[in-house]
């Protein structure tokens, strides 16, 4: 398997990219539209032909790449099972299976931040956790159908569950961390560690955090794979 982590200093957004090199096809998660030049130009050097774009969830802090990949490579793009999104080529189900040769990807509802999230294991042993569970953090809950308690469940019931060895790779980072480990964060997450349910929720409501910048535009776009007019 072939992975990159590529990063968005707009928006301290991840994107990676799964290849397998034996067929020479890739998958891009979380694509960001100002990186799509960057993004094709890699493919290109690698050798790879883009097959599918696959989205965590409906985001508010940048326009996904997917539409214009999409349009440029001829791949599909796919979002979670419920997401307001009628432009996808795809709807993906909790514990369904993606195959791209040898790379199989596993889809696992991880409600919370959004109300449709899904973090993608990839070959068994590496999770990409999107905005629900961060590097000793997590994403916020006060919009899209965000919910505290339904994050702390996510986190604490599903994610930790996994082996601590399952490789950690975030949606975004702030602070210059690139992975983590499940067993990391279930001792170094102060999100979430020493809390239970009540207290976290209680903790949530109080962030006070501002809107992301792009907001207003960032979700109808990305309601429509990235192809409302922006400037770039």
């Amino acid at each position: 398997m072939m992975f990159r982590q590529l990063f968005d200093h707009a928006s301290c957004t991840y994107t990676y990219l799964i290849a397998d090199p034996v067929i020479n096809a890739a998958i891009l998660v979380d694509p960001v539209l100002e990186q799509v030049d960057r993004d094709l130009k890699l493919l290109d050097e690698l050798g790879l032909t883009l097959q599918f774009c696959l989205e965590t969830h409906i985001h508010a802090d940048h326009v996904t790449g997917t539409g214009k990949l999409r349009d440029i490579a001829g791949c599909l793009g796919i979002v979670p099972q419920g997401a307001q999104a009628s432009c996808a080529d795809r709807y993906i189900q909790d514990l369904e299976l993606l195959e791209l040769g040898k790379v199989i990807i596993q889809a696992l509802a991880t409600p919370g931040h959004t109300d449709n999230h899904m973090a993608y294991m990839v070959n068994g042993n590496l999770i990409l956790t999107g905005d629900a569970l961060l590097i000793r953090g997590c994403g916020r809950t006060d919009f899209q159908g965000g919910d505290a308690g339904t994050l702390y469940d996510t986190i604490t019931q599903r994610l930790f569950t996994l082996p601590d060895t399952t490789l950690v790779y975030p949606g975004h980072d702030y602070r210059g961390f690139t992975a983590s480990t499940i067993g990391e964060e279930k001792q170094w997450n102060l999100r979430i560690v020493g809390r239970d349910r009540d207290s976290f929720v209680q903790f949530m409501s109080h962030l006070d955090l501002p809107d992301p910048k792009k907001m207003m535009e960032a979700i109808p776009a990305n309601e429509e794979c990235g192809r409302v007019s922006v400037v770039v």
